[in-house]
């Protein structure tokens, strides 16, 4: 099987993106049911986020994934652009790992830049891939211009990903 590099993991190249999974009562063993289906065909790589269902996404797919081995499964999540200050960031990841219910991250991303500074959340990400409850980190939707910013800050190198919505 084919595999693609994110971060300094290769993992399968089709992942699950979770924007409004758990968001029904109605659906939810159906989306878990995906996702296990998913899982047991290759899929590594799931995309959540905090403000998905407001954490109901990353509950569920905590519920999803609990029968697999984590070290098998690539997880991302985002933090919301006002929680991605130094004060924040700690307490927002914090939750995200509560309702995934592991004690790291693969890949944490911003999700889109806000009124912070990006300077702010990259010290911020950094402090929390130095402590061990991210593995990488990246941004998301963000432009030309604010990149430039984010690769020429001293910890720039360990960004690894700008995530563009595509579907």
């Amino acid at each position: 099987m084919k595999k693609v590099k994110i971060a300094n993991d290769e993992v399968f190249p089709i992942g699950f993106g979770t924007w409004t999974l758990g968001d029904s009562r109605k659906t939810r063993n159906k989306e878990i049911e995906a996702l296990r289906t998913g899982i047991e065909h290759g899929v590594q790589v799931i995309d959540t986020a905090e403000m998905y269902g407001h954490g109901a996404s990353e509950k569920a797919v905590a519920d999803a994934i609990s029968p697999y081995k984590r070290e098998d499964l690539f997880l991302i999540s985002k933090v919301l652009p006002e929680n991605a200050s130094k004060k924040k960031l700690a307490s927002s990841l914090d939750g995200s790992l509560r309702r995934l219910n592991t004690d790291y991250l693969d890949h944490y991303l911003l999700h889109w830049k806000g009124s912070i500074p990006l300077d702010e959340t990259i010290e911020a990400l950094e402090t929390e891939r130095q402590k061990g409850k991210i593995r990488s980190w990246g941004v998301s939707n963000i432009d030309t211009d604010e990149m430039r910013s984010v690769i020429t800050h001293k910890y720039g190198k360990n960004c690894t990903s700008n995530q563009v919505r595509y579907n």
